[in-house]
């Protein structure tokens, strides 16, 4: 049995981490693991979308529409660009700030409305909260990955000592006590 999760997002917010301290996670516990390269522009602004895979054996990185069981979105416009990706019954954790994209900024489209609710009604676990709020409490706007990830983690039987060592490795120094604190904020948002 293989486990698909999609990381998505804007460029700049963090995904890469996110996905890469996902794949830590996975292979210390005996996965086989991919993560896939980035998908999309990565430069600040671009969609960015990151496949994490793991299980017994993993042949592709790649993840299919309709075979994710869970997308991390970290703007909630993104969680409706992938929400296909997502299987019957997966589960969508996302950030429910909203990010313009370039055709909004230049006035040539406009933000969709409602999306949390929208995306609520689907056929899928929904997860929706304030991750930047969360990253502010624990210090730094760029601690959304870490909030996303704590609310990820009540859905794996990881311990919390495992995904804190796990940060710990990964991050630099001066930043694991944000980081840890944004995690542990967001294991409780939606934990609630």
């Amino acid at each position: 049995m293989t486990g698909n999760i999609m990381v998505v997002g804007v460029g700049g917010q963090g995904t890469l981490l996110a996905s890469k301290l996902l794949g830590k996670l996975f292979l210390e516990k005996g996965y086989d693991v991919k993560v896939s390269e980035v998908h999309g522009m990565s430069q600040r602004g671009g969609s960015v979308v990151t496949y994490v895979r793991y299980g017994e054996k993993v042949y592709s990185p790649v993840i299919d529409k309709g075979q994710a069981d869970c997308i991390i979105s970290f703007e909630i416009l993104e969680a409706a660009r992938y929400v296909e990706y997502l299987k019957k019954g997966g589960t969508l954790i996302t950030n429910t700030q909203q990010i313009n994209p370039m055709p909004v900024i230049t006035g040539d489209a406009s933000y969709p409305e409602n999306l949390a609710d929208k995306l609520s009604k689907l056929d899928i676990r929904f997860e929706g909260f304030d991750a930047l709020s969360i990253a502010k409490q624990a210090g730094s706007t760029k601690a959304v990955n870490l909030a996303l990830l704590g609310a990820l983690s009540n859905h794996f039987d990881f311990t919390e000592k495992q995904w804190l060592d796990t940060i710990r490795t990964s991050v630099p120094e001066k930043f694991v006590d944000m980081n840890i604190k944004a995690f542990q904020l967001g294991r409780a948002e939606v934990a609630k």
